[in-house]
């Protein structure tokens, strides 16, 4: 279909990788926060409020 004279426009995509350490930690901190609320709420839930049952 392109013949060799016609122009193909070529689209150039420069992808960044994002490394901003302090993102990347305070990220990793909430997301660690949020397992141990998970993990706290589950541990509570099993040990003193299933037992009643």
């Amino acid at each position: 279909m392109n013949s060799s004279g016609q122009n193909v426009e070529i689209e150039e995509r420069q992808i960044q990788k994002k490394s901003d350490s302090s993102r990347v930690l305070s990220t990793l901190i909430k997301y660690t926060a949020y397992l141990l609320i998970f993990f706290g709420s589950l541990y509570f839930l099993v040990k003193y409020v299933f037992p009643m049952f």
